[in-house]
């Protein structure tokens, strides 16, 4: 066999007249009546391999037989291209190999899509021949990009002295959310392991343990529907330091982040990055997780609607809720078909009632708002939303009134979506910031108690301990996340260390005693024994490389990637497995037991 001397993405001009050897894929083929082309492919790139039946009849005769996808291995000699022919779009563009041994090293059926038409090809496909379009350049790009990313990673943290640990994938049931991934055991009858939803209360124990700084890159399962942005199984880079606050962890990633922004895509990121309050970002932009590369601020007109006459707004009022608004910089350009058809069913998919609109022009050289609503309103009225607003000519205002949070629910990637139509910012522009000062708990109507925002062990502001007895529905956490370009891919906090904090907590969540040692019985055991202060984040990598990459899709970061239904179309998993296997699990299914149902009694 022949043995590869180089890769197809490495060759120049200034390797002219050297002798290679290349072995790949075929790309492409040109059978010019005399000269044959191929263009041969690896991970690294592409070259153009040619074959002169005049000069090597024999590996010309063999190249009449290949085919796309074939695995051949050519030797030859490098050669500048002729003038006019060289390919400006490829770094191997100005060069060819003049073939003069070929060998066939294995054929290909063929292949169920066009590798260079892929993204026209339906996704199910792509996935069930996973192999055929990982062979794609732009995948295998992304792939290279998380390699890159966790290289960055490994050798910036080691470099501050963090150490890589592994921490458990089976480990005890302890839900923090999301269901859990269960596992039966087959040692230990009717007893069951769970994948971790994260390492959290692993790494924290890693504190406790002395080790100070702790990182991993890790596998995560969380039993939920997938999305866009989510698998139900996704990579975590999991940090925890001791003797921290959070500017600490915070300046520890904003620095990270940097580094990496700068070494896959050579842009500079500053920091320290802006910091917003929660607070601020649902007031201003309906969610916590703010695209910021542009303005558009919502603003609150409750105090203007309540004056007017439109009674939608009255009564949205009047039942405690709010009248909350948008201005969209150049909306004029939508029709009134648009806003009352395509954009109050957009708002309505997120359970608004309505959208009421007003358009910005003027009138005897004076701004003045006009619309189905402008007559519910005094001239004064209606002066006073463009000054809230500062609107101007050409803009279009658009408004929600409902409960404060159905409200911002609706109106927050409304914002978005108009952003985006209306080109208010460069889609290859990035903007970090930091939310703060998140409540450490969000009541939960329905069950009548309260719930972690984050997460039960997530610490309370200093200044605010004294309300865990007075006032719990202000106390803020020490939480924060980052966000960029609207996509959290962060989250963490400063933890509690004090064993009577946590539980003074778990009373506000109404879990008791017994029920906490049931779930973290041995961490609560472990925060007894001299827990020093500690604190720690988890950046989603799946999402990081979504951002470096200009996906919107996450499947397309992951090499064997589930569907949004949870399968795994190239292995066909989930799947059912054999009744021995169960047996020895000592588990049953309802399949199983529908069979034993439709036996006779004396058969069962």
């Amino acid at each position: 066999m022949l043995k590869r001397t180089h890769n197809c993405g490495q060759l120049r001009l200034e390797d002219a007249g050297k002798k290679v050897t290349l072995a790949g894929w075929v790309h492409s083929y040109r059978d010019h009546g005399n000269l044959i082309f191929i263009d041969l492919r690896d991970k690294e790139g592409l070259t153009q391999l040619v074959f002169n039946p005049e000069t090597q009849p024999e590996a010309h005769k063999l190249a009449e037989t290949a085919r796309h996808e074939w695995v051949i291995a050519a030797k030859g000699v490098i050669q500048p291209r002729s003038e006019g022919m060289e390919n400006p779009k490829l770094p191997t563009g100005q060069i060819e190999v003049s073939v003069q041994q070929l060998e066939i090293l294995n054929r290909s059926k063929t292949p169920p899509f066009e590798i260079e038409n892929a993204q026209k090809t339906n996704e199910e496909l792509r996935l069930t021949t996973r192999y055929i379009d990982l062979r794609r350049p732009e995948m295998q790009r992304k792939l290279h990009t998380r390699h890159r990313v966790t290289k960055l990673v490994r050798d910036y943290f080691d470099r501050l002295g963090f150490w890589e640990i592994e921490t458990p994938m089976l480990a005890k049931s302890t839900p923090e959310g999301a269901r859990d991934f269960l596992v039966p055991s087959r040692l230990h009858k009717n007893c069951f392991y769970a994948l971790p939803q994260s390492p959290q209360l692993f790494k924290q124990i890693l504190m406790i343990s002395g080790i100070d700084k702790y990182f991993q890159i890790v596998r995560c399962f969380r039993d939920e529907d997938p999305r866009a942005d989510r698998q139900a199984e996704f990579t975590q880079i999991d940090v925890e330091m001791s003797f921290v606050d959070s500017n600490d962890v915070i300046g520890v990633h904003e620095n990270l982040i940097a580094k990496i922004w700068k070494g896959i895509l050579d842009v500079d990121v500053v920091a320290p990055m802006r910091r917003i309050s929660y607070k601020d970002a649902i007031d201003h932009y309906g969610t916590d997780r703010p695209d910021l590369r542009f303005d558009m601020k919502l603003k609150n007109i409750s105090d203007i609607a309540k004056q007017s006459s439109f009674k939608v707004f009255t009564s949205a009022i009047e039942k405690g809720g709010i009248v909350k608004g948008l201005c969209a910089p150049g909306g004029d350009k939508y029709s009134r078909s648009d806003i009352e058809k395509t954009l109050t069913e957009f708002v309505g998919d997120y359970g608004a009632k309505g959208l009421a609109w007003l358009k910005a022009k003027k009138e005897n050289e004076k701004l003045t708002l006009a619309g189905s609503i402008a007559k519910f309103f005094s001239a004064e009225q209606l002066q006073q939303i463009i000054e809230r607003f500062d609107a101007k000519e050409g803009d279009l205002l658009l408004f929600v009134a409902d409960d404060e949070k159905t409200t911002n629910k609706a109106l927050a990637p409304l914002r978005c979506k108009l952003a985006k139509e209306l080109k208010l910012y460069d889609e290859k522009s990035f903007d970090f910031v930091w939310v703060v000062d998140f409540p450490l708990f969000e009541w939960n109507e329905d069950e009548k108690r309260y719930d972690s925002l984050h997460h039960p062990f997530t610490a309370p502001v200093q200044e605010d301990l004294d309300k865990l007895d007075s006032d719990p529905a202000n106390i803020r956490s020490q939480a924060y996340d980052i966000v960029i370009n609207g996509s959290e891919v962060g989250g963490g906090s400063i933890r509690i260390h004090n064993p009577k904090i946590q539980q003074k907590v778990f009373e506000l969540l109404k879990i008791s005693k017994k029920q906490a040692q049931q779930r973290f019985g041995f961490f609560l055991k472990a925060l007894e024994y001299g827990a020093p202060p500690h604190g720690g984040i988890a950046l989603g990598l799946d999402r990081l490389v979504m951002l470096l990459t200009g996906t919107n899709n996450i499947r397309d970061v992951i090499a064997f990637p589930k569907t949004q239904r949870g399968q795994c179309l190239l292995t066909d998993a989930p799947s059912e497995v054999n009744q021995r296997q169960l047996d020895e699990l000592n588990l049953r299914t309802q399949k199983h037991l529908h069979a034993i149902e439709q036996k006779p009694d004396e058969q069962k």
